[in-house]
């Protein structure tokens, strides 16, 4: 299929696209890489009288670097933020949940804003951002507004950002001192939507725990994250196989999925409690997190 007829509008500013998606108002939907879009589109889940492109405005393909997060803006692809090295330094975490978003070629064309911004709970961005306490900035006409990310995200494919809003970036918060971060998922190939992801950020001072928060994909309506820190705190490292057991209860506790074709929320939720044990294990004894496919296998 091919979208239903509509409108593209190629504006050179940022006032010049708000005041586009004003005057339009509910007709108008915002495209940049288009990778999560472009699909819908196509399949007419949704229709559109109208798209404003802003991948000719100046100033929003920049990352920025700070003491307290990574800003990435609106323009920005997923690979140009996977692979700069300012983003990895200051935060591993992002390019450690980039190389497993979908396939190079949507990488390149894809951005990381926009992948946030529509909210598919299969996406890993989302729950990155929730898991680093980060937070988007969404302006209009009206103004400006900051919303963080446990505000933004409502239901699937849902947020609560107004027709005439553009989200200009987003800022990943950076973790404290000694703290290890990994990503994983399980996909039956590479490329595909995850069966199962999550993303572990474990403290470690001085060779015991200090405090642990954990996110996941595709198991959850909207990015959730547990915090751990009470079963880990105070406990040492190299002995996280103690503690992996009541990690994995908590895990099983808070995540409801739903089955679906690709399989049953049973074994979602099992695939869940794996990816938590072999993160918390990975991270505290400094083996390399599992890629998908070897998590894949183990998990059979």
């Amino acid at each position: 299929m091919k979208p239903a007829p509509l409108t593209c509008h190629s504006p050179t500013s940022l006032d010049e696209a708000l005041r586009l998606l004003h005057d339009i108002g509910s007709e108008a939907k915002v495209i940049a890489g288009g990778q999560s879009l472009v699909p819908v589109l196509n399949m007419r889940l949704a229709t559109p009288g109208h798209l404003v492109d802003i991948t000719g405005l100046p100033g929003l393909d920049e990352i920025r670097v700070g003491a307290e997060a990574v800003e990435v803006g609106a323009r920005v692809t997923h690979r140009q933020l996977e692979r700069s090295p300012a983003a990895y330094a200051a935060l591993p975490l992002l390019r450690q949940t980039l190389v497993n978003v979908a396939h190079p070629a949507i990488r390149n064309r894809g951005t990381t804003v926009g992948s946030i911004a529509h909210a598919d709970p299969n996406g890993e961005m989302p729950m990155i951002l929730a898991l680093t306490g980060g937070t988007v900035t969404a302006v209009s006409v009206r103004g400006e507004r900051t919303l963080a990310a446990a505000d933004l995200f409502v239901g699937p494919l849902e947020t609560v950002l107004e027709p005439d809003e553009i989200l200009v970036c987003a800022r990943f918060g950076r973790f404290p001192e000694g703290t290890r971060t990994g990503f994983t998922e399980l996909a039956r190939r590479s490329g595909d939507y995850a069966l199962a992801g999550a993303a572990l950020a474990v403290q470690v001072i001085a060779g015991q725990m200090q405090q642990a928060r954990m996110g996941f994909v595709s198991v959850t309506e909207v990015p959730t994250v547990l915090d751990l820190t009470d079963l880990v705190a105070g406990r040492a490292a190299d002995q996280s196989a103690a503690v992996a057991e009541a990690v994995v209860e908590r895990v099983h506790a808070h995540i409801d999925p739903e089955s679906d074709i690709h399989a049953t929320a049973e074994y979602r939720r099992h695939l869940t409690g794996v990816l938590a044990r072999r993160l918390l294990t990975d991270l505290t004894t400094g083996e390399p997190a599992r890629t998908s496919e070897e998590a894949l296998r183990g998990a059979s």
